[in-house]
């Protein structure tokens, strides 16, 4: 594990895609209970930082190390690090022919070896903490899209993560939809769960961050508690955020 105790580390990382350089060296931390923020423009590096901590891209180099796993090691173990960290993306990526039931047991059933039995009761649990409980038996299709993104949500909290990573969930959805997604990322703040995400809604930042990381260019162009929102203080951010220096 790192040695001050960060749950999340990235040293120095570097990621091209073929010629195009998409992160460019950056470094951050995250310590347990702490919500970062990941915000940038289109094409700043953003997602595929994110992307990086779960695996789902590998690095060029530099170290990633998130729940004592080493990321950045070929042979790490990916199902030990899928069982301490949940992601969840902007698609929802339900099985459309299961329900949400079948949906949330079918990874501690498969990947935890839990019982049906236990994992029901948890899909029961996890589905109350997003507000759907009475969707347990309901398709995908016959559910809205926040209603799908909540049901993904909880998907993830039932391997029991010690991190969870957000990758713009709610790009695709309304405004209205959008509100009840953020409350329940709200509600898993305040009860202490260790957060990165990926968002585009600033009002949102500002409330729940504990320390915003602006990307521009394959860079942490500039970083630090969500006060620096309110207060860029580099003209890329302030341009970004839409204030005057």
């Amino acid at each position: 594990m790192d040695t001050n105790g960060a749950v999340v580390s990235a040293r120095d990382v570097h990621k091209s895609f073929g010629p195009l350089k998409v992160l460019d060296g950056i470094d951050f931390e995250v310590q347990r209970g702490e919500v970062m923020v990941i915000i940038g423009r289109s094409g700043s590096g953003k997602s595929t930082a994110l992307r990086c901590l779960d695996r789902f891209e590998t690095i060029d180099e530099g170290e990633i190390i998130v729940c004592g796993h080493h990321v950045s090691d070929p042979n790490i173990d990916l199902r030990a690090l899928r069982q301490d960290v949940g992601i969840v993306f902007q698609s929802y990526n339900l099985f459309p022919h299961l329900t949400v039931e079948e949906n949330i047991i079918l990874a501690p059933c498969s990947v935890k070896r839990a019982s049906k039995t236990a994992a029901k009761e948890q899909a029961k649990r996890v589905l109350a903490q997003v507000g759907l409980e009475e969707k347990l038996h309901y398709y995908p299709e016959q559910l809205s899209g926040g209603q799908q993104q909540r049901a993904a949500i909880a998907r993830s909290l039932a391997m029991q993560p010690k991190v969870m990573l957000f990758d713009e969930v709610t790009s695709a959805l309304d405004p209205e939809l959008t509100g009840e997604v953020l409350k329940v990322i709200e509600a898993l703040a305040a009860d202490g769960m260790t957060m990165v995400m990926v968002t585009h809604e600033m009002g949102f930042a500002k409330g729940i961050a504990d320390q915003v990381l602006f990307m521009h260019r394959g860079k942490v162009h500039e970083s630090g508690p969500a006060t620096i929102l309110t207060s860029p203080t580099t003209p890329e951010l302030a341009q970004f955020v839409g204030k005057e220096l």
